[in-house]
């Protein structure tokens, strides 16, 4: 009996340093297309009853994921560390990062990251639950390659359009990769789309080697984005069916690019964001 009571003060002190501190890894979603951004947090709580100091020490978090097989995935580089900062007692902090360009994540499949945080004050350390989730590859719908504007010598990069099953419905991703497509740049996804016929998708480049894109999202709207060389939306709107009237990019003669026909909708989500002072249409959020 004494032996079973020891393991029962023993346990009983474990589990008690453990509801000290609480740690979770948190994604946005647990489905990313390959090369895709992988917005992460990792959540401490702290209820230890002191400030608890975090930077300080080297290697006091580290991050791994495993494949299906519980094979360690290789880093193909260090994940950066916020500056030192504290948690007061009864208080909780939110690191976010991105996993996607610190991991070789190349191939679809299911895979699962667990984070390790050290506690010095608390000479302890606690490992988080694993945390699914899935790189799905995308099916190439248009490819095109373009030459960056300004670069000495030139440099000859490559815009594709993809599209791929993620929540239970077809997105349609942009991904700007070097001309061999091995370099990506970024991945980032536009929207759902409803079909892949000619009728629904037109993409154009323009004398400024931006990428247009026009694609139906829903059954009476339509999405128009501007993708710049380096990557980074510059454009983002809605436009409507008017009528007998369907949106459609129309090429003007000094390459300018820009969508005929319909209507469109001032929303929240516009890139840049609409000046509502210099418009009389209603502000709907999305």
């Amino acid at each position: 009996m004494q032996k079973l009571h020891l393991l029962v003060l023993v346990a009983a002190s474990l589990l008690s340093a453990t509801a000290q501190v609480n740690v979770e890894l948190l994604f946005d979603q647990d489905q990313f297309l390959r090369s895709e951004s992988m917005p992460t947090r990792l959540r401490i709580s702290n209820s230890s009853g002191q400030t608890l100091k975090f930077g300080d020490q080297a290697n006091w978090l580290a991050i791994s994921i495993d494949d299906e097989k519980g094979k360690s995935i290789w880093h193909t580089g260090e994940i950066p560390m916020p500056k030192p900062f504290e948690i007061e007692s009864a208080k909780a902090v939110s690191l976010r990062m991105d996993l996607m360009p610190y991991f070789d994540l190349g191939k679809a499949g299911h895979y699962t990251a667990t984070a390790r945080v050290k506690f010095p004050q608390l000479e302890k350390e606690v490992i988080t639950d694993a945390k699914g989730f899935d790189i799905v590859s995308g099916t190439d719908l248009w490819k095109r390659e373009f030459g960056v504007p300004g670069q000495t010598p030139p440099e000859v990069r490559q815009y594709v359009l993809q599209v791929a099953n993620l929540l239970n419905r077809n997105q349609i991703y942009a991904r700007v990769t070097d001309a061999n497509g091995g370099r990506v740049f970024r991945v980032f996804a536009l929207g759902p789309v409803v079909s892949f016929s000619a009728n629904t998708i037109e993409a154009q480049l323009d004398g400024s080697s931006n990428l247009h894109v026009l694609f139906q999202n829903f059954k009476n709207t339509f999405i128009y984005a501007v993708v710049a060389p380096d990557g980074e939306q510059i454009i983002r709107q809605t436009h409507e069916i008017a009528r007998d009237s369907r949106p459609h990019l129309r090429v003007e003669e000094d390459s300018r690019i820009h969508v005929k026909g319909g209507h469109r909708r001032i929303l929240l989500s516009d890139l840049p964001p609409s000046r509502v002072a210099n418009t009389n249409e209603v502000l709907e959020r999305k």
